[in-house]
């Protein structure tokens, strides 16, 4: 590790770029936070998605300590460079879903979101974020080599939604109501199939509808 204090001295073009050192740092540590959660970024791709199978044991839990909590409005943007501002997405459910092609338990639930897309249509929108640093290459890549009918390939390479929530694990997936208020949030796998999470998402979507 290297230590800047104010007695280092350093060229003109470094000390403006510190900042960024300091952005790419922090992102780090919330990285090296997601691999100890069961994301590990250093392994290859293919072993990766070896781990992700259905046999893996969901860790995450519901947990409503930020109800009330705002979605950020963050900018994002998808392989072909259309454009999507989260603040503008008041109107009805979402479910944000902040994954990475590295994460291993983020793999095993993107068919999972996928299902519960297709289940629930228009009533609650599943919107996954990916959290890769790599560019749009790789996700591109990712889709192209899997069958799913209702996800889209959303970028947030600067992971701002990640450092916006407060979070360090992936994946972190968020239900937000149609005013655009937080209502529970899981931070790690979750089993998106089982009878806890339908019965939580249609508590939400069902409110909605009854407002």
């Amino acid at each position: 590790m290297i230590a800047l204090g104010p007695s280092a001295n350093l060229p003109p073009h470094i000390a403006l770029e510190l900042p960024m050192f300091v952005r790419f740092s922090l992102t780090l540590v919330l990285t090296l936070a997601a691999a100890v959660g069961g994301c590990d970024r250093g392994a290859p791709d293919a072993a990766q998605e070896t781990t992700a199978s259905p046999a893996t044991t969901a860790g995450g839990t519901i947990d409503t300590g930020m109800a009330g909590e705002l979605m950020p409005a963050v900018a994002l943007t998808d392989p072909t460079g259309a454009q999507l501002n989260t603040g503008a997405l008041q109107g009805g459910p979402v479910l944000l879903n902040l994954w990475a092609t590295w994460c291993a338990p983020c793999v095993k639930e993107m068919p999972l979101l996928d299902d519960l897309a297709g289940e629930y249509g228009d009533r609650l929108r599943v919107l996954t974020v990916s959290q890769d640093m790599g560019g749009a290459d790789k996700v591109a890549a990712f889709f192209a080599q899997r069958d799913f009918a209702r996800l889209e390939p959303w970028l947030d390479p600067d992971t701002e939604l990640l450092f916006a929530l407060g979070s360090s694990d992936l994946p972190t997936t968020v239900l937000y109501d149609a005013q655009g208020r937080e209502v529970w949030r899981v931070s790690g796998d979750y089993d998106w199939a089982s009878e806890e999470a339908r019965a939580a998402i249609e508590e939400a979507v069902v409110s909605e509808t009854d407002i």
